[in-house]
């Protein structure tokens, strides 16, 4: 059956869910404070970029059963399931802030009439569920509230969510799972494999794969550091690895740490809820500071090809954390950028997507239209994102717009005895 929805937050996951829920034929309302936002939604223009967005909201638009709007008491009293979706940023001793998640319970409990079902999909710590329960019933509230993290992969999120791996749903009364089965019907069509346990369960499933799957990119890059040094190749070591069934092949990619906007954050969250409750959570605080060190490991590579950087010009292609995505955070090419900005070097940059994003980091390095012109007069190159326009670089044309012969591969794009071939001085990771 079709339920009224409304999804407080129109972010990354907010917008994703609001678009996927009206396309499985529920009627959704997502609600931003942001008019400017809103308006730009109402008028089927993403203001994020995930492939197929676009065509999903424009259509979802046109049937009616998706709308935007800044009024939140009246999105809360006219929905029968309201879904959280804001952010849950890290502090300075990296515990995940509430605020705003918070802000929004309390608004649901002002406004809420009749009975209603709480979803929050935001990734919280471990007792945040139970914690808005209690808010709600202490005011004698008719409110369930319902623990359901996502995972969705940037670059592939609309895939995701039509076709996920599985749906994780913290539920503890019986009128909620029914709401939740009534809501994800559609998925039960593919055979989705649904999860149900309790709220706690739920909250460490989210922070469980996240750390793990950080872990397994931390593990390969350190293992291709070692087989740089001894003269092993790390592409062979990692495809016969993910031959094993206990193992897979997935995430056992090397290159410069991972970034964007749940791992990095995800993990120093289970850090802090380790120091709350007294459990020793070492290996992933050793996962955070190793990956910062891969981070800056990039430039003393470079530092080794070319001497000293001093002045030199370094062309940087990719500037988002990974391809198919315009979203800069934690991206590795922000340390990368800054070392070498800190090392007096001119810095050419680009990226197909997410070169505004990251001049509201860097604003004054220059920014150029394409690749090649990003190679002008440029000492050497590194490349930091995997798009896959970088991958079939004309090393011809490469060749004549350097001014140098050095190439950083921090992704292991490009063929590297091609790349030797044509005279360069070529470093991947971990070959």
């Amino acid at each position: 059956m079709a339920k009224k929805i409304t999804v407080m937050g129109t972010g990354y996951v907010g917008l994703i869910s609001a678009v996927g829920l009206a396309d499985f034929g529920h009627t959704v309302t997502g609600v931003d404070i942001s008019q400017p936002v809103v308006d730009k939604l109402n008028a089927g223009e993403p203001h994020i970029f995930e492939t197929g967005l676009r065509d999903y909201l424009q259509k979802n638009l046109n049937s009616g059963r998706l709308r935007f709007s800044t009024d939140i008491k009246d999105a809360i009293k006219l929905s029968e399931v309201v879904l959280i979706s804001v952010g849950t940023p890290p502090k300075e001793d990296g515990s995940a802030d509430l605020t705003q998640l918070l802000r929004a319970a309390k608004e649901i409990k002002r406004n809420a009439a009749g009975h209603k079902v709480v979803v929050i999909k935001s990734t919280v710590p471990v007792g945040t569920n139970r914690t808005v329960l209690d808010m709600f019933n202490t005011n004698g509230c008719d409110i369930d509230v319902v623990s359901n993290p996502e995972f969705l992969r940037e670059g592939k999120a609309i895939q995701d969510f039509f076709h996920p791996d599985r749906i994780i749903l913290g539920v503890e009364s019986e009128r909620a799972k029914a709401v939740m089965e009534d809501i994800y019907r559609s998925l039960y069509l593919i055979q989705t494999p649904f999860v149900w346990c309790n709220l706690e369960t739920a909250e460490l499933i989210k922070y469980s794969s996240n750390a793990f799957l950080a872990n397994k990119v931390t593990f390969i890059n350190q293992m291709a550091n070692l087989a740089e040094v001894v003269g092993a190749d790390i592409h062979d070591i990692a495809k016969a690895m993910g031959m094993d069934g206990r193992i897979s092949s997935k995430f056992l990619h090397p290159g410069p740490g991972f970034g964007g906007s749940c791992f990095p954050k995800d993990i120093k969250a289970l850090v802090s809820m380790g120091e709350k409750f007294g459990v020793d959570m070492s290996l992933v605080r050793e996962v955070i500071r190793a990956n910062e060190a891969q981070k800056q490991l990039m430039i003393s590579k470079l530092k080794g090809m070319l001497g000293d950087l001093k002045h030199k010009t370094v062309a940087v292609l990719g500037l988002a954390f990974k391809a198919e995505t315009d979203d800069v955070r934690e991206s590795p090419a922000i340390s990368i950028v800054a070392g070498l900005l800190h090392e007096d070097c001119r810095i050419n940059a680009h990226d197909p997507i997410a070169t505004r994003n990251f001049s509201g980091l860097f604003p004054d390095i220059n920014y150029c239209e394409d690749e090649y012109e990003a190679l002008q007069k440029a000492d050497a190159l590194i490349i930091c994102t995997e798009w896959n326009e970088y991958r079939n670089l004309d090393l011809h044309k490469v060749k004549q717009n350097m001014k140098g012969n050095v190439i950083l591969d921090t992704r292991n794009l490009l063929n590297r005895e091609q790349v030797r071939q044509r005279g360069f001085i070529y470093q991947g990771v971990g070959r």
